[in-house]
């Protein structure tokens, strides 16, 4: 009797899972207001230099970074999101929702722990690749050892796609 009382309790503490489903939908709804925020301020100042025939010095090199940003903000957003997806259906039920629809959800069905780990492995890499290139767009060149490094980290990412692709396959 105490090793069936036990057992039931045991497998009802997987609906302490719900925290983790319940906070990460709250960070990536966060996150999705904050980049959506940047998007906005960066309209507003478009519409302000546009009309008011301003040209701020580097304009083109803030504007598409702070865009960048927010894709990166987007994609740990869509992070979180596969990561409540995925905590939910591996310890408390299948979401009967995603079942019905007629569309297919196939980024958020996980069936295993690893699965769970590499589709947000994958996305991950892809945020490091964004922050890289909002990186990069700040950087001055200073000769053609410098350039010469910069060359081989784009090789070394295109690389790291390449190998994150191949392994689908």
């Amino acid at each position: 009797m105490f090793e069936r009382i036990f057992e039931g309790a045991l497998f009802r503490s997987r609906f302490v899972s719900y925290s983790a489903v319940i906070f990460s939908m709250f960070g990536a709804a966060i996150l999705f207001l904050i980049a959506s925020m940047d998007i906005w301020n960066v309209m507003v100042l478009t519409y302000n230099i546009v009309f008011n025939h301003l040209h701020p010095e580097h304009m083109h090199e803030d504007v598409v970074s702070v865009i960048i940003g927010a894709v990166d903000l987007y994609l740990i957003a869509i992070v979180m999101f596969i990561f409540s997806f995925g905590v939910y259906e591996l310890f408390v039920s299948e979401i009967d929702e995603m079942e019905k629809s007629e569309k297919s959800f196939s980024a958020l069905k996980i069936h295993t722990l690893d699965e769970l780990k590499d589709k947000i492995a994958k996305v991950i890499v892809m945020v490091l690749v964004v922050n890289f290139f909002q990186r990069v767009l700040h950087t001055d060149y200073n000769g053609a050892l410098e350039m010469l490094y910069f060359s081989g980290s784009i090789l070394f990412l295109a690389l790291a796609l390449y190998f994150l692709h191949k392994g689908d396959h």
